[in-house]
């Protein structure tokens, strides 16, 4: 399993790591606009070439799957790109800007024989299976309380009047986008499609949401998931039923260590042992590509679409308008 990346930033570093754990996954090549910018990159990793060519890249014929994690805005562009040259492609999240977007690459998918993936770490932890085996002992589920919050370390430049790609709609930025997304990913994995959706953000005079409570409102209970990257906070998720708890530390995002309140008692529960989440999903996706397993994958991308179309029925409600709506 040959993989090229796209993209420089910590989260490539993270991944590359994580490829170097497992066996027969290799990283032949990055890209970068500019080489200078990769290079200290290839030589941690030793990868041995540097694109500064996305055509260059994508003729590669030793290349089997492209790792996209360029700016949110530009995962459509780039994961074409790579589905028509013949590529498998593993994108970071949010998949898409818009459900329309997600719509044609899963097609485009499809017609290829392609495998599509969305790298969001959540789904494919140990201590999140873990969780979903709990539900039982917790009774009829009344209430989900999810809490991610980060200060970004660009939210400074921001203030200071600059326009960093993480908080611009140009670049399909945002808290709700970049760090909520993880909670919606954890609640409708195990729970579905809410009826009904409403989000309520601190929003940027630029019209970009620097934080906010996303609401979800399903049959016989609610989901409230806050996202911050103008704040830090205890990261958490809370699934209370009416026979006990479920406290996941450090957030859907990482789900470190369960701690289950039922039956008058305490327990703790961890199943995870390597500190690099990516390594749980790079795992996944190995599997489901040497097993061909293309049910899997479909499946995993019905459930990134019916996010991404949550996600965007939010950010109406929030009137946050990216670029990507009007194409």
């Amino acid at each position: 399993m040959n993989i090229a990346t796209i993209g420089t930033g910590f989260i490539v570093d993270t991944f590359l790591a994580a490829a170097k754990q497992i066996k027969d996954i290799h990283c032949v090549a990055m890209y970068s606009r500019n080489k200078e910018t990769a290079q200290p990159l290839a030589e941690k990793y030793g990868i041995p070439v540097i694109y500064t060519e996305l055509d260059a890249l994508m003729a590669d014929p030793k290349i089997d799957f492209v790792y996209i994690a360029s700016p949110n805005s530009l995962h459509c562009e780039h994961a074409t790109l790579a589905l028509e040259h013949g590529k498998h492609v593993i994108c970071e999240k949010p998949f898409t800007s818009t459900v329309a977007e997600l719509d044609r690459l899963i097609a485009l998918a499809k017609h290829k024989n392609l495998m599509l993936f969305e790298a969001i770490t959540t789904l494919h932890l140990p201590n999140y299976q873990l969780a979903k085996e709990q539900l039982a002992q917790l009774g009829a589920i009344k209430f989900i309380q999810c809490n991610y919050s980060q200060y970004s370390s660009r939210y400074n430049q921001l203030l200071n009047g600059e326009t960093p790609n993480v908080f611009s709609t140009e670049f399909s930025g945002g808290a709700l986008t970049d760090i909520n997304i993880y909670n919606l990913h954890f609640v409708m994995n195990m729970f579905g499609a809410p009826q009904s959706v409403s989000y309520t953000a601190n929003k940027h005079p630029n019209g970009i949401d620097t934080s906010g409570i996303l609401v979800l409102k399903y049959s016989d209970f609610i989901a409230q998931c806050v996202g911050c990257k103008d704040t830090n906070s205890m990261n958490f998720v809370l699934i209370q039923g009416e026979k006990g708890y479920l406290h996941v530390e450090h957030g859907a995002n990482g789900c470190r260590k369960l701690i289950l309140h039922a039956n008058g008692r305490e327990t703790l529960l961890n199943a995870q042992t390597n500190e690099n989440l990516l390594y749980y999903e790079l795992t996944a996706f190995k599997q489901m590509y040497q097993a061909q397993d293309y049910q899997q994958c479909h499946q995993l991308l019905d459930h990134s679409r019916s996010v991404i179309e949550t996600v965007v029925q939010a950010r109406q409600d929030a009137q946050i308008v990216f670029a990507a709506d009007t194409l």
